[in-house]
């Protein structure tokens, strides 16, 4: 009826088209309002446009819904799980491990940090890079004695132009190569930019190493002052053949943890209870560490390090499942007044205990020996239903888990590692199509162990998903209508030329990068880039780019890029860090991209 009515209001073909691009403007423009201005997510209002451009009669359902199989947004979805399989297996870590080092200026620890994480971004999605290595840039921090507002911004900064390098570094790059296989029958391939990305990041890698120190604030993040003052002691092994086996303590970075301290050595029957730094670690080498509750996790992030607990190996929950997990016995507690291993914790509750504090003071015992009383709290590794089971019973006073991802599982890292290689290389080798490539590098994922298939879902952010896909319904609705064209016309009537036009496609795109998701940004300007393209009589690879590249170029609004909302609470950063660092940052962006463009693409 809607439709029907809003028909009625032309008696030509020409008024009608001309009505629906005003209603599809205006549909733009709530959208923009909405997205800035309310608390509503971005996916509702999307989906909500759908529905009025259809109800308005402006799109059929088919059309208003194209973008849900737009090989982008599938590909965008498929490489949620390729990740995914990367994180279960701690391989960036495995990476970084290696590659953060310990530098002795904030200069070096740039240099250090940000080649790496732009590099990493090429090949994973930059939000999942920033994801995976915030945790180990904070610690990172603390052992450096660094403010960890120093390091957040730029590992953001660097995740972003790291993504411009390969096809699948960023969603954006995915939705515009969707667009182009859908209106102009071209499809990219991995490298093909990388020729604008490379010298992009360089650059910006450089402007941070030589300008990051000044530009950052010097604040602690906004977590900083809630630090467990609770200890626990816990006890790792040295595995045999693994990478600690042959390294000092300091090499090994077991001197300068963020959440503990190493404080005995255990070899057989001797006892080292002050450990030097040039101490050479053996295989089964016992260590104790005093810290805080997230100590044990960290140190679970080691790799050739495992909880000296016996019977961790033999707690019956997959590895993808594990938590840490701390919990204050209770006076319905089973095992009260009977040592731990003769009150058999572990197949009673399906947990092992890593740590015992009592009074506020850690107990050194064995733990098997050990008589829990009520009110001893315990450090626990358990299935991820622990904390859900016992949150109401009276067995404990109070569960809290302390990390909700499982340990590494560093095993499979190496073969995590071979998947992500074998997708880029089918890829660039032009075997497969980039969609082939990633949902055959995420089933391998989970045929080898990497991911199990019930944490699959979990993994795939639906509402980024949800955005991308509707977002194309706007774009298709400026097409159909010819409103695209009109915007780009206005944009024309200052008189440019080929050149020009492509500045003010970069702007127009900046713009809304930074008020809109970088994903809706590339979608709503995409038609118009391709209609000013047509106006000027000009190529239109170099426009598809430049959008591609300027909905990434997110560094002056918090909210135009997840990856800088990611790090805004850790970093204690405000919204006038960003404008001071991102303004330059973006106009290092302009100049690179609007040189390099013309050069590879010609106008």
């Amino acid at each position: 009826m809607l439709a029907y009515t809003r028909r009625q209001a032309g008696n030509t073909r020409g008024s009608i088209v001309e009505i629906d691009a005003i209603f599809t403007l205006i549909i733009v423009g709530l959208v923009l309002v909405l997205l800035a201005a309310t608390r509503l997510t971005a996916d509702l209002i999307l989906l909500g446009a759908c529905l009025v451009l259809m109800l308005l009669g402006i799109l059929e359902p088919v059309e208003a819904f194209v973008g849900f199989s737009n090989p982008g947004v599938i590909t965008v979805a498929v490489l949620y799980v390729v990740a995914a399989g990367l994180t279960e297996t701690g391989a960036v870590q495995w990476i970084t491990q290696y590659l953060l080092g310990r530098p002795r200026t904030i200069r070096g620890a740039y240099l250090r940090m940000l080649l790496p994480v732009g590099g990493m971004s090429g090949f994973l999605n930059n939000t999942t890079v920033v994801a995976m290595l915030m945790p180990a840039i904070q610690e990172w921090s603390a052992k450096l004695k660094i403010s960890p507002s120093k390091l957040l911004m730029p590992l953001s900064y660097m995740a972003i132009l790291g993504g411009t390098m390969t096809l699948i570094g960023s969603s954006t790059n995915l939705v515009v190569n969707g667009l182009l296989q859908s209106e102009k029958g071209i499809s990219l391939g991995m490298f093909d930019i990388a020729a604008v990305g490379l010298p992009l990041t360089i650059a910006g890698a450089l402007y941070l190493a030589f300008f990051g120190n000044r530009l950052m604030p010097d604040r602690q993040g906004a977590l900083a002052q809630m630090e467990s003052a609770r200890e626990y002691a816990v006890e790792f092994e040295v595995a045999a053949g693994g990478p600690l086996a042959g390294k000092s303590i300091a090499v090994a970075g077991l001197r300068n943890l963020a959440h503990g301290y190493l404080v005995r050595l255990e070899r057989g029957s001797q006892e080292v209870v002050e450990v030097a730094p040039e101490t050479i670690l053996e295989p089964f080498d016992v260590l104790t560490f005093i810290g805080a509750p997230e100590c044990a996790g960290e140190l679970r992030g080691v790799r050739g390090l495992h909880p000296h607990a016996g019977d961790v190996g033999k707690l019956k929950v997959k590895h993808d499942y594990r938590r840490l997990v701390e919990a204050i016995v209770g006076p319905d507690f089973s095992g009260i007044g009977q040592s731990i291993k003769d009150s058999k914790f572990r197949s009673n509750y399906q947990a092992v205990i890593l740590s015992i504090s009592r009074n506020g003071e850690m107990l050194h015992e064995k733990i098997g020996d050990v008589k829990l009383r009520v009110g001893d709290t315990l450090l626990l590794e358990a299935g991820a239903g622990f904390e859900r089971r016992y949150r109401f019973r009276r067995d404990f006073m109070l569960v809290s888990g302390i990390s909700q991802r499982a340990p590494a599982n560093f095993r499979k890292a190496p073969w995590a590692l071979g998947i992500l290689g074998a997708m880029i290389l089918l890829n660039a080798f032009g075997v497969l199509e980039v969609i082939e490539a990633a949902m055959l590098a995420g089933v391998a994922m989970i045929v080898t162990g990497c991911l199990s298939l019930g944490n699959v879902r979990r993994h795939i952010d639906t509402q980024v998903i949800i955005v991308i896909a509707a977002s194309f319904a706007l774009g298709a609705a400026m097409v159909k209508t010819g409103a695209a064209q009109y915007i780009a016309l206005k944009l024309l009537g200052v008189g440019v030329g080929p050149w020009g036009a492509l500045a003010l496609v970069f702007l127009l795109t900046l713009c809304f990068t930074e008020t809109l998701t970088n994903n809706a940004a590339a979608v709503l300007v995409f038609p118009i880039a391709m209609s000013v393209a047509d106006t000027v009589g000009a190529n239109f690879m170099p426009f598809a780019i430049t959008v591609m590249v300027a909905a990434s170029a997110s560094f002056i609004i918090p909210i135009g890029y997840q990856t800088n909302l990611m790090v805004m609470g850790p970093g204690g950063y405000k919204v006038w860090d960003y404008v001071r660092a991102g303004v330059p940052m973006s106009m290092i962006t302009a100049v690179v991209t609007l040189g390099v463009v013309p050069l590879v693409w010609p106008l």
